[in-house]
């Protein structure tokens, strides 16, 4: 499993992969785009607060560590949380209401190890 030689798991990391053609093509504000951001990781935490990781995660208060991604359009974003699922990686897909628009996901935290192969083909958000 974690290869890291070190006593403990591996780094604790959040996921979050946003639509970058809210910005670039559909002309969201990027604070708007920010915003559902927020609400994917919120509410990912608050869904797997018990968790072992997630708990971990937040004792390490000043020290979280986050990595935005960016999904070109709404079927790779559909896409991916269908393959997460698949792979039993616990994740929320963020659907803004009353729209009914899918706009980003946010993993649990867990094991940068365990759960970057799965999303190596997303580059950071810009």
């Amino acid at each position: 499993m974690a290869a890291t030689g070190a006593a403990s798991p591996g780094r604790l990391v959040q996921y979050v992969v946003v639509r970058s053609d809210l910005v670039h093509k559909l002309s969201w504000p990027l604070g708007a785009v920010i915003t559902q951001a927020c609400h994917a990781a919120t509410a990912a935490i608050h869904l797997h607060y018990g968790d072992p990781d997630t708990q971990r995660y937040l004792a390490e208060l000043d020290s979280m560590h986050k990595v935005v991604l960016g999904a070109p359009d709404e079927a790779a974003l559909s896409s991916l949380s269908e393959n997460l699922s698949q792979a039993g990686v616990a994740h929320k897909l963020w659907i803004e209401q009353p729209e009914n628009i899918p706009t980003c996901l946010a993993l649990k935290p867990c094991p940068k190890e365990t759960v970057q192969p799965l999303l190596r083909k997303f580059k950071l958000f810009k």
